[in-house]
């Protein structure tokens, strides 16, 4: 650092390295291909159905025979993996979301489906239970209306253990309740699937830009006004994630989640400095949905920006992102 606090101009002029693209391109530090993509996908029961989500322009909840379609494309564009999120009927919501590890269920049914149609690429499915349960909460509910940690986790692992069975590549816990990930971890091992990968959402935040996706997955309605601050974490702190995170890996993921995205990118890069594992972040429907605005308005130029924000995740250390530019963006890369 001596050394180069002493570089002093014009010996030193920092702009000849920017002035041809060649000479930008071999000292640049951080490059996005569609090997760092992952795509999220809304799936719906039914045949030939696509549905628009308001609050997403662009995104659609696809029945399975549509999402099949999508899935070899986004394969053949080279993003590696879909993370699929389902849009449950609400005649089967209940209290106590059975219907998360109905092994004939929509997520379940769809995992099976895909690896037949597409077996090349990844399938990451949510482990939470706020699509199932009839009051939006990710958890099972006591007497006062708080999410009951324990007992909680014994239909996080009926979930987990359904979506593996069923032929899931990584299931991905995001509920942010305690010890999920260790007693997922045990259940796996003890059923012999040994090679069940973990995304822990290890860093989720109790943000305020999850909306599109709640209305897309249809939990807005059933959460009303209450909110989920009691399970996940505060967006004041960066130390807790650290904690949480290394707790996580201590019980078995394989890697890790920070989820919003570009709002967290300094809790990101603190993770993968601090504790160097594979480290992902979710550019979240909020995020989405406030680009897509100013790029429906002429404000900002859609595809030098969709590029630029994840370029910034890598910058910031991480290994793959959620996003619903995921598409587009492997589009853009391949030209």
């Amino acid at each position: 650092m001596s050394l180069l606090t002493q570089r002093q101009y014009p010996n030193t002029r920092m702009r000849r390295m920017r002035k041809d693209d060649f000479s930008r391109r071999l000292m640049r530090e951080s490059t996005l291909t569609p090997s760092d993509l992952i795509l999220p996908v809304f799936v719906l029961d039914g045949e030939q159905r696509r549905e628009a989500v308001a609050s997403m322009p662009g995104v659609e909840r696809l029945s399975l025979d549509l999402l099949i379609e999508e899935a070899r494309e986004v394969a053949a564009l080279g993003v590696p993996a879909l993370a699929l999120f389902p849009v449950i009927d609400p005649a089967q919501k209940s209290e106590f979301a059975e219907e998360a590890y109905n092994a004939s269920g929509l997520v379940q049914r769809s995992v099976r489906a895909l690896k037949q149609a597409c077996p090349e690429l990844g399938l990451i499915t949510d482990v939470a239970l706020d699509p199932y349960t009839s009051h939006g909460q990710d958890g099972i509910l006591d007497e006062h209306g708080y999410v009951q940690n324990d007992r909680t986790v014994e239909t996080l692992l009926k979930q987990a253990l359904s979506h593996a069975e069923a032929g899931a590549d990584i299931v991905a816990p995001s509920d942010m309740m305690d010890g999920r990930i260790g007693a997922i971890r045990a259940v796996l091992e003890q059923e012999n699937l040994h090679n069940a990968r973990i995304m822990a959402y290890s860093a989720k935040y109790a943000s305020r830009y999850y909306g599109p996706f709640r209305d897309a997955v249809g939990s807005a309605g059933n959460l009303g006004r209450a909110d989920k601050t009691t399970y996940q974490m505060d967006p004041a702190n960066s130390d807790e994630a650290l904690h949480e995170t290394a707790l996580d890996i201590a019980e078995g993921a394989d890697m890790v989640m920070v989820k919003p995205g570009m709002p967290y990118l300094d809790v990101l890069s603190r993770i993968k400095r601090d504790l160097q594992v594979p480290t992902f972040a979710y550019q979240v429907s909020g995020e989405y949905a406030m680009h897509m605005a100013a790029f429906e308005n002429g404000w900002l130029e859609a595809d030098t920006v969709i590029l630029e924000s994840l370029t910034c995740f890598k910058r910031a250390g991480a290994d793959g992102i959620l996003t619903y530019f995921a598409k587009r963006a492997a589009q853009l890369l391949n030209r």
